[in-house]
């Protein structure tokens, strides 16, 4: 059914909380949403939401896999796997993401998230990788990391209409060429598993690049520019998106990448409207402890999931989260302290304005697509709508 009014909720505003509202949905769009007293009447099905919260639907876009798949395995099933398991956690706009990995399976994770475009089901692909400096590359494959060739990206620029953004380390050798070729086809920008300096995120920064990926996770730092050009120290990557307004970033909240003071302090730095929330979610989200592939199940690298967060196998460093966006807004708002409607907002709006897409996703305002999720007092999903079913 498209055609519902879903009454009895608090609605979650970006901005404020509206108890005792409503929504009427037409034809999979949002036909009406205010105060249960000043919406139309309404003569068709009706469901009762129990007084508990009505949001917009997540939108992840930054997120590699879950249920036992990831994005990279390279089969229709994994998508479709993948994309349930974070639906369930109310991601209703998914942005599947790369790895690092050979151009045949980049190449083929382009063709599949083109392929379930078409369908409605994600919202188009983050090429992740495979340009990451290579001593940044996190649980990513180091080997196959690589600088941008134009011979090989021009072929993943072909997919410029599914490609809603790629990342790139600004420092590379061909950095520059691969980001002002891919803004001129319309993909937005992002740095990432980079060890840049200021002056080299300000040279993509003037080529469009207007994101940096996981703030604290896999970027530089003053004291790796004192290791890379000496002295005077120079700044890095944090500073320059603290430091330059048009900049956005996201970060992981799962409780165990950053603590509660730094989320906060983020926030409260950059604000709501610069700062998403993502998932980062391997193939460990919603399966049991033990040993997953982080990318392609048949080369990717072995990891090791403890239940709370994604570890490298030798326990050294993290290795992505197992959590989905519904974990992530219960610890900012219960545990960080950031009010619901904000926390809500970093999950939805925000993240779907930083992808362009915030004409018809991230609010409940009338006219855009009825993805819906209803969550108790406590939080937790009860139900999720996508196009309105």
């Amino acid at each position: 059914m498209s055609d519902v009014a879903i009454v009895n909720v608090t609605l979650v505003l970006p901005d404020c909380l509206i108890v005792d509202g409503g929504i009427h949905v037409r034809a999979g769009r949002i036909a009406a949403c205010g105060l249960m007293t000043t919406l139309p009447a309404w003569e068709g099905d009706v469901i009762d939401g129990g007084g508990l919260y009505l949001s917009p639907g997540f939108v992840d876009m930054h997120v590699h896999g879950g249920d036992g798949a990831d994005f990279m395995d390279g089969d229709e099933a994994s998508f479709a796997k993948v994309i349930a398991a974070h639906r369930r956690h109310g991601t209703t706009g998914i942005v599947p993401t790369s790895t690092v990995a050979t151009h045949g399976q980049t190449l083929r994770f382009l063709e599949l998230c083109q392929q379930f475009q078409r369908t409605g089901d994600v919202l188009g692909a983050h090429l992740y990788g495979p340009f990451f400096n290579e001593d940044k590359v996190g649980c990513h494959p180091k080997a196959p990391a690589r600088s941008p060739d134009r011979a090989e990206y021009e072929q993943y620029l072909e997919f410029a209409d599914t490609i809603l953004v790629a990342t790139c380390a600004p420092e590379l050798p061909g950095a520059m060429d691969f980001f002002r070729d891919a803004a001129a086809r319309g993909i937005r920008l992002n740095a990432g598993h980079s060890n840049a300096s200021w002056t080299e995120m300000q040279a993509a920064f003037e080529l469009g690049m207007r994101h940096v990926d996981h703030f604290y996770c896999a970027m530089s730092s003053v004291p790796g520019m004192r290791e890379r050009f000496g002295v005077p120290m120079q700044a890095s990557m944090a500073e320059f998106v603290l430091g330059t307004a048009g900049m956005t970033t996201e970060v992981i909240a799962d409780g165990c990448h950053l603590a509660p003071e730094l989320l906060r302090f983020v926030v409260q730095m950059l604000g709501p409207d610069r700062t998403a929330l993502v998932t980062d979610a391997n193939r460990g989200l919603d399966m049991p402890r033990g040993e997953y592939v982080f990318g392609p199940i048949d080369c990717g690298v072995t990891i090791v999931s403890d239940g709370e967060v994604g570890w490298t196998a030798d326990r050294s460093a993290l290795a992505s989260s197992v959590r989905g966006m519904d974990f992530m807004v219960r610890h900012l708002h219960q545990v960080v302290g950031v009010d619901l409607p904000l926390a809500v907002r970093m999950a939805t709006l925000t993240p779907a304005r930083i992808l362009g897409v915030e004409q018809d996703l991230g609010s409940l305002d009338t006219g855009k697509r009825a993805d819906l999720v209803l969550l108790n007092q406590d939080l937790n999903v009860q139900r999720v709508w996508h196009h309105g079913l």
